[in-house]
Order: C-alpha cells, then structure tokens, then sequence
C-alpha cells in the first residue's frame, strides 16, 4: 500500500512549491512518486499490440480489470483503471502514431488505444486521506520515427483555451500549440466506435465525472507520458485546469522526455494557472526534448528535472539516441540519481532487467536479453478448433 503522506508534503511533491529544494538532492518521497508515474506510462508500452499481423493491432492488450496484474505493475491492487483513451488523427502519421492491423476484420482502422485514467482503491484512498487520479497516455512505439513525419506547425491553441482570448498581455502574440499534437488530442472520427469523441472530449467529461463523485474527498489530479504521451499529458493538464474543469483541485503533470508543445505565450499561459504544475524528467543527452526548435518558434516548458544517463555504472556507452530517450532508461537512473555532483547509487529497490525491456542499454554483464518484453508467441493462441489464431484482448477491452 503507498506510504501515508501528510497533506502538506502531498501538496509540495505535486509541486505547490514548484519542487523547491526537493530535487537536488532528490527527496526520496518524489524520486518514488516519479518512478510511479513513469510505471503507470510503461504500463501502455506493455499493454499496446503493435503487431500488425494482429486484427487487434492498435489496441489493448489486457483490459482495465486485468491490465496492471499482467504488465507486473507495482502495487497493482492499490490501483483500479476506471477508463481506456483512444484517439485519431485527421493528418498522415500513420508510420508513427496510427499503427494498424492488415487483417480484413481489423477491430478498427480510425482509432489508437492512447491510456487510461486510474484512481485509487477505496482502501488506499482511506488510508492516504486522499483520492488520487492518474491519467497516463501513450507514447510512440517506433522510437524517434514520429520527429520525421509529425506536423511541426504551429497553430492557434483555441481548441485548448477556456481563460481569456489566448493572446499576450498586449493582445497581440497568439497561444499556439504544435499542430500534431493538438490534432491528435482534439480529432474524433464518426466511423470509429471508439473515438466518436475526440481524446480531448474522453478526458475532461470522465474527469468531471470524477470531480462529482469525489467531491467529499481530497482529491488531486496526476498526468503522466513519455515522448509523445508526455505532449499529451501535458496538453490535457492545460485543458483541465484552463476550462475550469478542476477547480479548487490541486493538478501535477509528470513527464519523460517531453518534446516541446508550443510557443511563448502559450508556455507562460500554462505556467500562470495557479493550481497546475508541470515537472519534466530528462535525460540531458536527450534530443527528443528540443525537437522542433526554438528556431521555429517553440519555447520550453515546465520544471526541469534534469538527469544524465552516462553517470549509471550499469549502462553501456550509447550512441543510439534511441537509448538516450527510452523510458526504462529514464526511470532506472532517477532511482540512482543523486546531482549532477554526486555518484550514482540506486537510492529505491528497481530491478536492473528493467532497463532492457525495450532496449539493450543494460552492459552485457549483467546477462539481461536486450528488448525482452514480448507476448508469449507473439499473441497467437490455439482455438478450438485446432486452428492457431491471433489472442482476444483480455475480457473488457472492448471487443
């Protein structure tokens, strides 16, 4: 069961003071809270079916009842997912972001399956002296392919924006956000069963559905991502909070490898909501975090927590990017992170193997097979009519 936190320390690791003096040295309380997050985030990579071969290709895996037993998530029991996201997109990603079956009966051809939202257990939730609410997006499957093709326009944020005309103080600069991720957020698509309602709809009507069932309760707001996830956790905590959705409802974003998202204006209109913090765990050798650029108008964002993978005694000299952006990766050296300054030394129990479930970052002497997260024969189960068949999703996933 998670520790018993007093409300004041709960408030600051969700940043009421913007992470002061908590991350270096990294507090031991946030340094888990973190690796929490990036959990729920890689609990989508191990639930997502990739495989094209597969007429459930883009989908979950396991279903909400079952999803966090069969990834092996910690403290499974202490969580219950409550929805699935799904989202589309009106522009050509599909090398990147739509990844589809080639099957006849392809459960759908419009739609992603993009995260969940999660809530604590009553029991935890009594114990705590709080209910928490997790929303975790999916990030991309095919590693840094997405930076090619994405739109890296930059557009109004208008579909976003529920405070003011989304201008600068002098009403002229605009609050824009990058087209892709905005698209992805905002499109739905009549012909899908699962995205009739774009994500952004999916996210703010479940989250004030929440905000009426717990509203005797303490209740605090967490999104988590990784890469293209991290746009999204990111561009629905804006969403929330900006529209009045979460009011008087203290809100975090926890996020990995967060590409940039917008300019200026927008990233000061994100910073001014009061009850919104955003913190940013990279790794600095890291380039997904500068793409598109400052060069094509794009500003950061958020509190940086900054992390470098080249001080883990455990990983190999990489020269793969792909290494450098990898969640495991991430999350295995803010167990160990202790400054820019200090040595590396796992300050929480986290598994090594870990670190390898999607990449071989791990040095070779720790005998770990690079990429081992794999479904047992690749999904394919035996029916009964003796005919070898592509697995249905776990009993609720929708099918």
């Amino acid at each position: 069961m998670a520790t018993v936190k007093t409300q004041a320390a709960w408030a600051e690791l969700l940043g009421s003071n913007e992470w002061e003096g908590l991350l270096d040295p990294l507090d031991l309380s946030l340094r888990k809270l973190i690796l929490r997050c990036g959990d729920f985030c890689q609990a989508t990579y191990d639930s997502f079916i990739s495989d094209a071969n597969s007429k459930f290709c883009g989908s979950s895996r396991y279903g909400m009842k079952s999803l966090f037993q069969q990834v092996c998530l910690p403290s499974a029991s202490d969580y219950q997912i409550i929805t699935f996201l799904y989202a589309t997109s009106s522009i050509d990603v599909s090398d990147a972001f739509l990844i589809n079956s080639t099957s006849s009966e392809a459960w759908d051809r419009q739609s992603n399956w993009m995260g969940y939202i999660a809530v604590t257990t009553d029991q935890v939730s009594k114990a705590n002296g709080r209910r928490e609410v997790y929303v975790a997006w999916r990030g991309t499957i095919r590693t840094l392919e997405w930076a090619d093709v994405f739109q890296a326009n930059l557009v109004p944020a208008t579909p976003l924006l529920g405070s003011g005309n989304g201008t600068d103080g002098d009403g002229e600069d605009v609050a824009e956000v990058m087209e892709g991720w905005l698209k992805i957020y905002t499109s739905n698509n009549p012909d899908s069963p699962f995205s009739k309602t774009s994500a952004k709809t999916q996210v703010l009507t479940k989250i004030k559905e929440l905000m009426e069932q717990y509203k005797d309760e303490n209740l605090s707001l967490i999104f988590t991502g990784h890469s293209l996830g991290a746009a999204l956790a990111a561009l629905s905590a804006f969403d929330v909070v900006d529209n009045g959705v979460a009011d008087h409802v203290q809100v975090a974003a926890f996020v990995f490898g967060l590409p940039m998202l917008g300019n200026k204006v927008f990233c000061d209109k994100l910073k001014a909501l009061q009850n919104l913090r955003l913190l940013h765990v990279r790794n600095v050798i890291d380039l997904i975090p500068h793409y598109p650029s400052t060069l094509l108008g794009y500003a950061y964002v958020g509190i940086e927590l900054l992390v470098d993978s080249r001080k883990s005694i455990y990983l190999k000299t990489s020269l793969n990017p792909g290494d450098w952006h990898n969640l495991q990766g991430i999350l295995h050296v803010v167990a160990g992170w202790n400054g820019s300054n200090g040595e590396f030394e796992l300050k929480v129990k986290r598994c090594l193997a870990l670190v390898n479930k999607s990449c071989d970052f791990l040095k070779d002497e720790y005998n770990v097979p690079g990429s081992w997260w794999v479904e047992k024969n690749k999904g394919m189960v035996l029916d009964k009519n003796g005919d070898w068949v592509s697995a249905m999703p776990f009993e609720d996933a929708g099918f």
